[in-house]
């Protein structure tokens, strides 16, 4: 076997033992199969009244691919395949139905107000311009997103447009990307519980 088989057959056992992990987590947590909103937030560490919070309502909507209000195990681990392993034009889409809070095909400035909010939070204001030297207010982040990506200049972004401006921009890319990952969420929350867990004596 060459080695880049003997790579390929590695990275294949540990994604089959990762989804075997996933499972056993998604089951112990939610035995009915269905996962619900507070149990999805509880499971990322996410608390309601913060910034990650809201931002999770809107996730959880994206994952909801047949709209029961329930996640099922195909549902999440699609979507997480989507956010951890996706294509970049996949995964701005996905982001795009996560900004579009009504659901209308449009981004308008209040909409992506709310989530660049959001996003600037989570990323403790530490969001700074191209050339790394200005660190940016909220305001100034979502009207350099208008201006990368609102080509008619008519005050609402299309999913065309905010695909098609973000694969231009490496800048828009950086601040999508948030450093969470959700398998290490789920093996640390799992690991909590064994170590919170009664042992028998």
């Amino acid at each position: 076997m060459g080695q880049n088989q003997q790579a390929q057959s590695q990275d294949e056992e540990l994604e089959l033992i990762s989804i075997q992990d996933l499972y056993k987590s998604f089951i112990m947590e939610c035995p009915s199969g269905s996962l619900y909103l507070h149990e999805f937030k509880r499971m990322f560490g996410v608390h309601n009244g913060t910034p990650e919070s809201e931002y999770m309502d809107n996730i959880f909507r994206a994952f909801d691919m047949n709209d029961d209000n329930t996640m099922d195990f195909i549902e999440y681990v699609a979507a997480l395949n989507l956010v951890l392993r996706g294509k970049l034009e996949d995964k701005l889409r996905w982001s795009f139905k996560v900004f579009d809070g009504d659901d209308n095909g449009r981004l308008d400035r209040s909409e992506l107000r709310k989530i660049v909010k959001i996003i600037y939070k989570i990323k403790k204001g530490n969001v700074p311009d191209e050339s790394g030297a200005v660190i940016l207010t909220s305001e100034q982040v979502c009207e350099r997103i208008f201006q990368e990506v609102d080509v008619n200049s008519d005050g609402q972004i299309t999913l065309e447009e905010f695909v098609e401006g973000a694969q231009r921009s490496q800048w828009l890319q950086s601040f999508l990307r948030l450093d969470i990952n959700p398998n290490g969420y789920i093996q640390k929350y799992m690991c909590d519980r064994k170590l919170t867990e009664p042992r028998d004596t």
